[in-house]
């Protein structure tokens, strides 16, 4: 063989080889993308709860001894004014957001006893800022259960927490209408990486 044939054959191989090279790394390119592909529409066919108000509840609230609040009104409101406005006893004020009021309930070890497991509840009761959140109108937005089997739980902590006997009675209606727009969806993705414009939802209210 002479040696430009031999040099064209060498070159023909490496050529092979390459393309074969190539060819296995864009196979494995794609299974990869492919694997990939499904894992993110397994996660974007999951589904999500998503819960929102018609009506908020701005609450007013203020400490009457060192670590013990009371209600001392409550005004209906838009969900977008919704929130707490705090008065201490030093003086000083706060305003916090529903998100902000959440946190605080989740976790506060009283509050975040109720939410997870009521009957162990009763024995750390008490009236510190986030079980006066909890108790309030407000706690609707916070989590606490909208369903009939609490209502026993409302009237047994919710009449304690507010500073009068009328102003609990007079924010008992706040609650229901808080309550009772209350709107909840589960959503779940028509298919692939659709997001929030290509679901679809079912809703349910109360």
């Amino acid at each position: 063989m002479t040696p430009l044939r031999r040099h064209a054959v060498l070159r023909r191989v490496k050529d092979i080889t390459l393309s074969t090279t190539l060819s296995l790394a864009l196979l494995n390119g794609a299974g990869m993308l492919q694997s990939c592909g499904n894992n993110n529409s397994d996660e974007d066919q999951a589904e999500r709860t998503e819960t929102h108000f018609g009506r908020g509840v701005r609450t007013y609230i203020t400490e009457t001894a060192p670590g013990n609040f009371k209600i001392t009104d409550e005004v209906q409101t838009g969900p977008g004014q919704a929130g707490a406005v705090v008065s201490y006893a030093d003086g000083h004020r706060d305003t916090l957001s529903v998100e902000a009021a959440k946190r605080l309930v989740a976790t506060d070890k009283s509050t975040s006893t109720y939410l997870n497991n009521p009957q162990a509840y009763q024995s750390q009761h008490h009236n510190g800022l986030a079980n006066v959140l909890l108790w309030g109108s407000l706690g609707y937005m916070l989590g606490r259960s909208n369903s009939s089997q609490y209502s026993n739980d409302q009237r047994r902590y919710g009449a304690g927490v507010y500073a009068n006997s009328g102003l609990y009675q007079r924010s008992t209606q706040v609650g229901e209408s808080v309550r009772s727009s209350r709107v909840t969806r589960t959503v779940r993705p028509s298919g692939g990486r659709s997001g929030f414009f290509g679901g679809r939802s079912r809703s349910f209210s109360g």
